[in-house]
């Protein structure tokens, strides 16, 4: 820039863990400019009807976000989030969360606006995720709990080629009732048998 003198000091790059992409989407930290955008959908009674947890004000989504700004990553028995962006202009349309476990492996759960719904989306973030779980960390098994009433989740868990292992009558107690919970799950050389031939992946054992 004009009126510099002399080479200027580089300025060390933050290293995000978990910063993924696919063809359309992009996977980040959630930002205190998203909370407005993350309580209108997290709040929306469609979307968390079936969910653990609705903010219910603005401020809780704010203090969502903010604690999940001092996560430095995954970490074994924490939650941590990442935001699901379109590539093609920025806009946050959902959010990933996944929990490590320390015998490698993990649970995670998908939100997604429901302007963003219905367009592919929450499939091309599951195949992001399990390429990075499976691939990058070692990852031996992937599981995702869902209530049996939430059709579409169903068949989004079987279609990215999950198999349901359980279904647990009135197991949780979710807004004052008692509610089933089904469990999909999917093994690493599964997942390398029919999604990762060819792409440079080794199945983890």
């Amino acid at each position: 820039m004009p009126g510099q003198s002399g080479p200027q000091p580089r300025l060390a790059r933050v290293v995000d863990p978990m910063q993924l992409s696919t063809e359309r989407l992009w996977f980040d930290g959630l930002r205190e400019s998203d909370a407005v955008v993350l309580f209108a959908y997290r709040a929306d009674p469609e979307v968390s009807r079936y969910q653990g947890w609705r903010p219910e004000t603005l401020d809780e989504a704010k203090g969502f976000i903010r604690n999940q700004s001092t996560l430095a990553g995954p970490a074994p028995g924490e939650w941590f989030q990442r935001a699901i962006r379109r590539i093609d202009d920025g806009s946050l349309i959902g959010d990933l969360g996944v929990c490590l476990s320390g015998d490698k492996q993990a649970e995670f759960g998908i939100t997604l606006a429901p302007s963003a719904q219905g367009m592919g989306f929450a499939r091309e973030a599951l195949g992001g995720l399990f390429r990075e779980l499976f691939g990058r960390l070692g990852v031996h098994r992937v599981h995702a709990s869902v209530d049996p009433r939430n059709a579409s989740s169903m068949a989004l868990l079987g279609a990215v080629g999950m198999r349901q292992e359980a279904h647990f009558r009135e197991s949780l107690r979710c807004r004052g009732e008692w509610v089933d919970d089904a469990v999909f799950a999917m093994l690493a050389r599964e997942w390398y048998e029919t999604h990762a031939k060819g792409a440079g992946f080794a199945a983890s054992r």
